[in-house]
């Protein structure tokens, strides 16, 4: 059985593969498509009001 060493005490290299072992993925969804626009900031792609005749 291994002994346990703290993470700090690790070499460089051990601690990218512990860290990289507990990493997940996003899987199917994409984190760029997730953001918010701001309501303060003009954005010419929204529909306009249509004018009055």
């Amino acid at each position: 059985m291994k002994k346990m060493i703290p993470l700090k005490k690790q070499s460089k290299r051990a601690q990218r593969e512990y860290h990289l072992s507990r990493r997940g993925s996003w899987g199917e969804v994409n984190p760029i498509t997730r953001t918010v626009e701001s309501k303060k900031v003009y954005s010419r792609k929204k529909l306009k009001r249509p004018e009055t005749e």
